[in-house]
This record gives structure tokens, C-alpha cells and sequence, in this order.
């Protein structure tokens, strides 16, 4: 029998279970009391005899496109938010879906944005994620709510969409954890200067682990600069020069800590005998290139991009009012930003 020709019953017949099993299982019926052996089972007959549910069958059903539309704000063109797309993609094929990628510059202006999202919307797509390259507050489109619509790496005002964000306070509180935990007590920080969540978070984060563990947090040294190897470069000098420099730095971003790594040669400070720095990003072009590698922080691309395509087709497949309905949103949802360990940090060699 052509695989063109098998249907929900041979698939049942070859399991060993009925038809409404096999319909369950194959539509993640979230009603459907079916034991996971079972499934493995179905999905497994499924599989081998070429199963394929007919797209242009279903969608006539349920009037849907099994389509999700991606407006990616330069995130296709940075390669390490790239990952955004990587996990919303491989989530919505899990799921049936296809996803179809629009990018648009960060710095196009409200009407090009709201003619990307039109673009999609005219291609009947089930509903939208809005995924931005780095984590910042972001006036939607007015027809984005037009459909279901996810923001990924962005948040509202006023929280009116469901979005997915980096945990910046916990990854901050995860490098400086990583800078105590090696016996350093005179931790400075290098800062973004542009007013973004990250910016404010981290610097919470930074302050408030330091007065956790019982030293002065509100009167750390940081030093604001340009969120490039530049500023990071001229931080670390205004740092590194003070009287009783810090003997750990903790930067905004990788490209910041590089700028660090060079103010600390021209100084004669080896990295990290005599200076322990921790990034965040975890840009791997150069987080693992420099010398010594550059512990540091990561961000959830590949795991934001998979959370907002789940969240969105739940609530494509709720409907309207439904349990995944946008239309709830609530806070930002927060995922971990776990440490990388690299070659950095070291023990400080005075204790202070």
C-alpha cells in the first residue's frame, strides 16, 4: 500500500488500537486519557507505515494554515541570536506547524514594521511571534494582535502580549556568585550605558548578590561605557587604575570583557593570576577565543525561541478564551541564564 494511501484506520489496525486513539495521539489531544506507551506505540506505527496527516485536509477542517509568521528584528542576521529562530523552528515542526521568516532592521520605523506584519497575516498565518536581537522594551505594531502573537527577547509596557525574556538578574547573580565562590571580595562592574531592561537588571543582580554575601553592594564600583570592546577597554582602565582596584570583573557583555582583557595586558595583569573576569552573552566567536577562554553567562536563545512557538500554538489551538489565550498575558515568562565555565577566574592572589 502507497504510503499516499494510509490513513488514521491502518494505522489503528497496526497498533492494535481504535481510530479515536490513534486521532488523539497523532493531535496531542490534551483531553485524551492515553497511556504513554500506548502513544510511543502509535507514533511508532505511525512513522513506519508513512503516516502523514493531509495539511490541505486539515486546514479546510479547522481553518487553519498550520502556519507560524516570524517577524525577526535583525535576529536572522546576528549569529548568536540566530538560535531564536533554531528553536522556534524545530518547535513548531514537532507540532506540524511551518514557520515563515520576515526580517526587518531594529531601526526601520513603525509603518515598515506594521507592513511586515500585514505581509504575514495576508499569507493567513495561524499566528505571529515578534522576536527582537537583544532583550529591550518594544512598541508593537497595531495589527500585530490582529491574530495570537508571542514576543520573544522584547516586552511591553504594559505587559499586553505573552513574552518570553533572558532571567538578567539571575545571570548576573550567577557571575558574581562565580567571582565569590573563587575568594574574591573587591568585584567591580562594567556597565551598558543605553537604557534597556538588561542594563537595569544586571545591575541589581550585581548589587544585590555582593549584599548577600555581606559586603557593601550599593557602593560596588561600576563604570558605565559603550556596550562594546571600546568601552569595555576604557571601563577596565578607569577601574583597574583606582586606588585598591578590584581583583574580579564582572562586564555587561562578552565584547565588553574582550575590551577588559586588553586593558588588563597593557597594565601587565595576567588573566586570571591576577584578574578574574566573567562575561554574559556567551558569544562563542569570543567567549571561547580569547586567552585565556572567557567564563561567562548564557542566553536562552534556542530555549526562548521553543517557549514562544509551544506557548503560541497552545494558544492557536485553544481558541479564543481558551487556556492559551494572548489575550491572559501576565508577566514576562523568565529562563535561566547559566554560567559557562572557562578559564578566567582563579583565585585572587591577596586576600583582602
Amino acid at each position: 500500500m502507497s504510503s499516499r494511501n494510509i490513513g488514521i484506520r491502518d494505522v489503528a489496525r497496526a497498533a492494535g488500537v481504535s481510530a479515536t486513539t490513534v486521532s488523539h495521539v497523532l493531535n496531542d489531544a490534551p483531553y485524551a486519557r492515553v497511556s504513554p506507551e500506548t502513544r510511543e506505540k502509535v507514533k511508532t506505527t505511525a512513522v513506519r507505515l508513512g503516516y502523514g496527516p493531509n495539511r490541505l485536509a486539515r486546514a479546510l477542517r479547522s481553518r487553519k494554515s498550520g502556519v507560524l509568521g516570524l517577524v525577526s528584528e535583525d535576529v536572522a542576521t546576528t549569529p548568536h541570536a540566530g538560535r531564536i529562530i533554531l528553536g522556534a523552528d524545530e518547535a513548531a515542526r514537532a507540532r506540524g506547524y511551518t514557520l515563515m521568516i520576515i526580517n526587518t532592521a531594529g531601526s526601520a520605523d513603525h509603518g515598515s514594521r506594521e507592513a511586515d506584519v500585514e505581509s504575514l497575516l495576508e499569507r493567513q498565518v495561524d499566528g505571529i511571534l515578534y522576536a527582537t536581537m537583544y532583550h529591550r522594551y518594544l512598541v508593537v505594531p497595531a495589527n500585530l494582535g490582529k491574530v495570537p502573537s508571542v514576543l520573544v527577547d522584547a516586552v511591553t509596557a504594559d505587559d499586553s502580549f505573552p513574552a518570553v525574556v533572558p532571567d538578567e538578574y539571575g545571570g548576573a547573580a550567577a557571575a558574581v556568585d562565580a567571582l565569590l565562590a573563587a575568594g574574591h571580595t573587591r568585584i567591580g562592574f562594567i556597565n551598558n550605558t543605553e537604557h534597556v531592561p538588561s542594563t537595569v537588571r544586571r545591575l541589581q543582580g550585581f548589587r544585590d548578590t555582593l549584599t548577600r554575601a555581606g559586603l557593601d553592594g550599593a557602593s560596588a564600583p561600576v563604570q558605565p561605557a559603550s556596550s562594546d570592546a571600546a568601552g569595555g577597554y576604557a571601563a577596565a582602565l578607569r577601574l583597574l587604575g583606582a586606588g585598591h582596584p578590584p581583583s574580579g570583573l564582572f562586564c555587561y557583555n562578552d565584547r565588553m570583557a574582550m575590551g577588559a582583557y586588553r586593558a588588563a595586558a597593557e597594565l601587565g595583569l595576567s588573566i586570571p593570576g591576577d584578574l578574574s573576569v566573567v562575561g554574559f552573552d556567551d558569544q562563542e566567536l569570543i567567549a571561547a577565543s580569547l586567552h585565556p577562554g572567557l567564563t561567562t553567562v548564557a542566553l536562552p536563545h534556542y530555549g526562548m525561541g521553543a517557549w514562544a512557538a509551544d506557548r503560541l500554538i497552545d494558544a492557536i489551538e485553544a481558541g479564543p478564551g481558551g487556556a492559551g489565550d494572548p489575550d491572559g498575558a501576565t508577566d514576562p515568562v523568565l529562563l535561566s541564564c547559566p554560567l559557562v565555565t572557562r578559564g578566567s577566574i582563579a583565585a585572587p592572589r591577596e586576600q583582602p
